[in-house]
């Protein structure tokens, strides 16, 4: 690969409960003039699609538990959002200095369960993530094929922390048409040496890479990343979340 290309795809109007999504960003890329080829992967963020899919809670119609009352204190957040984050929640992995850290019904661990209120229209609206992100992938890449004939993979991302690092990056929470994961054990080094442990999360770098071109206040949802070599196959985001066996952080 000595190239990759990354589009950002412009003129995706307020996305409403409901909305065919994939027909939505399907005409943005008509309008771009960007001609869908083999092989590319389409990069969409997860507001979007929880957007589509109507995963929205207004919060005047929350009624928080005890328990959510108790760790507002603790965290100095709405009492009705942390009611939301624990409807979300199968469990709590850390609660201090005001971050709650848990693990999602889905399986992903992240901060507030992902409940987000940035870039939603109306006051007081969070949105959640998608119950199942790895069927929106595949929902979105289905109709594009069927539309388009087209082979392409689809990328759901959300922005994420790390446990060892500063700042946030976008990841992948789903992913249809390529794997996630390069796994190069068994592969020797330019130098010989054997490779033992080595597992590239390559829909993460893709989805970050994809990040760079929408950016956080642009209102550029989507992106189409051109270049990128890889086997047309079935995979799934979930094979990012590292066992809890392995987990350290857990």
């Amino acid at each position: 690969m000595s190239e990759l290309r990354i589009i950002g795809i412009t003129g995706i109007p307020e996305i409403m409960p409901g909305d065919n999504l994939a027909e939505i960003l399907l005409q943005a890329l008509l309008r771009q003039k960007i001609v869908l080829e083999e092989k590319d992967i389409l990069v969409v963020k997860q507001k979007i699609v929880s957007k589509a899919e109507g995963r929205l809670v207004w919060l005047k119609d929350v009624i928080p538990s005890e328990f959510a009352r108790y760790i507002a204190v603790q965290t100095g957040k709405d009492p009705r959002h942390i009611e939301v984050i624990l409807r979300e929640t199968k469990r709590i992995v850390k609660m201090d200095r005001g971050i709650l850290i848990v693990e999602t019904k889905q399986g992903f661990v992240c901060a507030n369960a992902g409940v987000d209120e940035s870039n939603i229209a109306g006051e007081e609206v969070v949105s959640l993530l998608p119950l199942d992100s790895d069927a929106s992938a595949q929902r979105i890449r289905d109709y594009l094929i069927q539309k388009t004939g087209i082979p392409l993979a689809v990328i759901i991302s959300d922005t994420f922390g790390r446990p060892w690092r500063q700042g946030l990056v976008d990841v992948a929470l789903g992913v249809c048409g390529l794997k996630p994961i390069q796994n190069y054990k068994g592969q020797r080094d330019p130098y010989g040496h054997l490779l033992k442990a080595t597992e590239i999360a390559v829909a993460d770098e893709l989805a970050s890479a994809a990040e760079l071109v929408l950016g956080k206040t642009t209102g550029v949802p989507a992106a189409l990343i051109k270049g990128y070599p890889y086997v047309l196959e079935n995979g799934k985001g979930t094979d990012l979340i590292r066992p809890a066996e392995r987990d350290l952080f857990r």
